[in-house]
């Protein structure tokens, strides 16, 4: 948990740093999104290899790996003083974050009762969101007091601390200090993923991935200050309280989703659709709003769009109900994918309007060009809503089929 709080926390650090780094590097907002797309695109590449890794190797050393990788790459970014090697800095710091989360979530399923895996997965999740409290008011106050080279190095020191911490504590299992897995080949890994795919549950649990949390991660990754301070006008400091609101409301509402997951699988695809359809609400009444939304309703969006952080892990959870024990780590990996490509293609798509609709094609966004720019949600929003339709009528089908062999148990294997 300590490794995944300090993930997120790298993860995140460039939200609070997005007009600083503009002017760091003098770059544009699609030069910037730049930065978030590499790092998303080496951290969803590397799911499904760190899947086979961890199943291969045990959780604790990779662990240890993305530790040692994101403590460098941090450090880099602190002594940066060109785009390219800011942009080389955050490619590993996408690198360690990818081979975090698999491996505390295959901790998790070894140390815990079933019952309780949902629950204990939505916990871990929201301790590691702490990391994104973090880096919304201490590192942005690093920051303005004492700049960006102090700053990302004063964050760079968690890392060794945290990875001795690793490497005397931690087990894979509560029998083995390490698990390791059976060396595969090329063909039989491959048969795996394929196994792991065609499996209706993987895919609806990637789909939920998909769609639950990007718009969370767009705000806190990258575009949420910006937004809330060029384009609504509210302070910085306004805008980092709205960010940590954010956070809040996914480590509050995430035990609860956990707790009804747990008791109510059957309705756990009921709770995504529902958490969508209260993001995309909430969205359209700030673009909507004629001139700058009222602080209120902006609390009320990042309220909603805080809860789509925990209702992406319940695609974790039917994943886990849906295969093997020997292809879970795998089959998250599929699944983890899936958010940070909806997150990266948004975020990309953003920077991109963003110049579009700026005149002059300058550095000082209006909130018209926000408007345009933030609108792109809902082609990610229609997209994902009618895959999580489809195949959620796939599971429910095939586990109401089974359970006239299988008895009434089966159902709590739905999604």
């Amino acid at each position: 948990m300590a490794v995944y709080f300090l993930a997120v926390f790298n993860r995140s650090s460039l939200g609070v740093a997005g007009l600083m780094a503009n002017e760091r590097f003098g770059i544009s907002a699609a030069q910037l999104s730049l930065f978030t797309m590499l790092q998303l695109i080496v951290y969803a590449g590397m799911q499904i290899p760190v899947g086979l890794m961890v199943d291969r190797y045990g959780s604790r050393r990779v662990l240890m790996i993305g530790a040692m990788l994101m403590t460098v790459a941090q450090a880099g970014f602190a002594c940066a003083t060109t785009y390219p090697e800011a942009l080389l800095a955050r490619t590993f710091v996408g690198a360690g974050d990818a081979m975090t989360f698999i491996s505390v979530l295959r901790i998790v399923g070894r140390w815990f009762p079933l019952r309780r895996v949902a629950l204990f997965t939505q916990l871990t999740g929201n301790v590691g969101q702490l990391g994104a409290i973090v880096a919304a008011l201490p590192l942005s106050w690093m920051l303005e007091r004492h700049g960006w080279a102090s700053a990302y190095l004063s964050a760079a020191l968690a890392g060794p601390v945290v990875l001795i911490g690793v490497a005397l504590l931690v087990h894979d299992d509560p029998s083995a200090r390490t698990l390791r897995g059976e060396a595969l080949p090329l063909r039989a890994l491959a048969s795996s993923l394929k196994q792991s795919w065609t499996q209706p549950g993987t895919r609806l649990g990637f789909w939920v991935h998909f769609t639950t949390p990007f718009s969370n991660t767009v705000l806190g990754l990258l575009w949420g200050f910006p937004f809330f301070v060029q384009g609504e006008g509210i302070s910085s400091t306004g805008a980092s309280e709205l960010l940590t609101v954010l956070t809040v409301v996914a480590i509050v509402s995430g035990p609860v989703m956990g707790y009804i997951a747990g008791r109510h699988p059957w309705h756990r695809s009921t709770m995504a659709l529902t958490v969508v359809a209260a993001t995309v609400t909430t969205w359209t009444a700030v673009l909507l709003w004629p001139g700058h939304a009222p602080a209120w309703l902006l609390v009320v969006l990042v309220i909603a769009v805080g809860t789509g952080a925990p209702a992406s892990m319940i695609g974790f959870d039917v994943g886990r109900t849906s295969n093997p024990s020997h292809r879970q780590a795998s089959a998250s990996g599929i699944i983890n994918v899936a958010g940070f490509v909806a997150a990266l293609i948004t975020i990309v798509a953003v920077g991109f309007i963003l110049d579009w609709r700026t005149p002059g094609g300058g550095d000082t966004y209006t909130l018209g060009a926000f408007h345009w720019a933030m609108s792109f949600q809902y082609l990610v929003w229609g997209l994902g809503l009618v895959m999580i339709l489809r195949y959620r009528r796939r599971v429910r089908s095939s586990v109401l089929r089974a359970a006239v062999d299988a008895g009434d148990t089966m159902v709590r294997l739905a999604a």
